[in-house]
């Protein structure tokens, strides 16, 4: 049996699956964040938020075709595990890092627009 075949497979096909859930998540809880950035420009945010997830499809495809390849032996089942393990481990922590970094991306954009609106308020009120 060809072990690097199977790890390669169990890898792209966990590793999409994920990919996908996390983008799919992301566009449907960041539109929120965006559309309040933009002040209720909704084709703009939507725009913005189809940007950031393609985005995000590239880094972390990428990232997983870069990594798809085993240097060392995979002599039997554990050895599969193991690999998998350490490989989906990476894609994980990726897919979280660029969580959190859209989270901080957009609270910062959300303060200034608050900021902004909150200055323009001041402004028509003097």
């Amino acid at each position: 049996m060809n072990y690097f075949i199977l790890t390669y497979t169990f890898y792209l096909i966990i590793s999409i699956a994920l990919t996908v859930w996390v983008a799919k998540v992301l566009f449907k809880n960041g539109r929120i964040f965006l559309v309040d950035i933009f002040h209720g420009n909704t084709l703009l945010a939507d725009s913005v938020n189809k940007l950031l997830v393609v985005g995000f499809y590239l880094v972390n495809i990428g990232y997983m075709s870069l990594a798809l390849k085993e240097v060392g032996a995979i002599p039997d089942t554990q050895v599969v595990v193991e690999v998998l393990s350490r490989k989906l481990g990476w894609i994980i922590l990726i897919l979280g890092g660029m969580h959190f970094l859209n989270l901080i991306v957009f609270f910062k954009l959300r303060n200034r627009a608050q900021q902004q609106l909150k200055e323009q308020a001041e402004k028509a009120n003097n």
